[in-house]
C-alpha cells in the first residue's frame, strides 16, 4: 500500500511541473490567457521518489517511463507493478493479488513535497526526485 503512496506523488510533481510551465507561459506575453493548472491524465514524473508513512517510517518508489514501479517498502519488502494516471489520481497496480489502489496529491509545498492520500483514507508524504 505504501509503494502506492510515492506513485501518487508523481502526480503531484507532474502539477507542480505544470504549474511552474503555466507561471512561464504567464509572464510571458500572450495572446490567450493562460488555462488553470489542472493534473492531466499524463504520465507522472519518472525517478525515485522517497515517501514519508504517518508512522515516520520512510520507503521509496521509483517511476519507469514504461509505466512500471518498483517500490522498497519501510520494512524492505519489495513491490513491482504496473501504474497509470487515471482521472487526476495516480493509481497503482501490484503484480500481486492486491486491488489497484488510487492516489490523489494535495498540492506541493515551496521545497516540492506533497502530502497523497490512497482511496482507503492512509496518507503519505511524497518527496519528489532532485531534478
Amino acid at each position: 500500500m505504501k509503494k502506492f503512496a510515492l506513485i501518487a506523488s508523481f502526480a503531484a510533481l507532474a502539477a507542480c511541473t505544470q504549474q511552474a510551465d503555466k507561471a512561464a507561459e504567464a509572464e510571458a506575453p500572450a495572446a490567450e490567457a493562460a488555462a488553470p493548472a489542472a493534473m492531466d491524465d499524463s504520465a507522472p514524473p519518472t525517478g525515485d521518489y522517497a515517501i514519508k508513512n504517518a508512522d515516520g517510517s520512510m520507503a521509496t518508489t521509483r517511476l519507469n517511463a514504461d509505466g512500471t514501479f518498483e517500490s522498497t517498502e519501510a520494512d524492505g519488502t519489495k513491490v513491482t507493478g504496473k501504474y497509470v494516471r487515471k482521472d487526476g489520481k495516480d493509481c497503482f497496480d501490484d503484480d500481486g493479488d492486491q486491488a489497484e489502489v488510487c492516489w490523489t496529491a494535495a498540492e506541493p509545498a515551496a521545497d516540492g513535497t506533497f502530502t497523497s492520500t490512497s482511496s482507503t483514507g492512509e496518507t503519505v508524504t511524497v518527496t519528489p526526485p532532485k531534478s
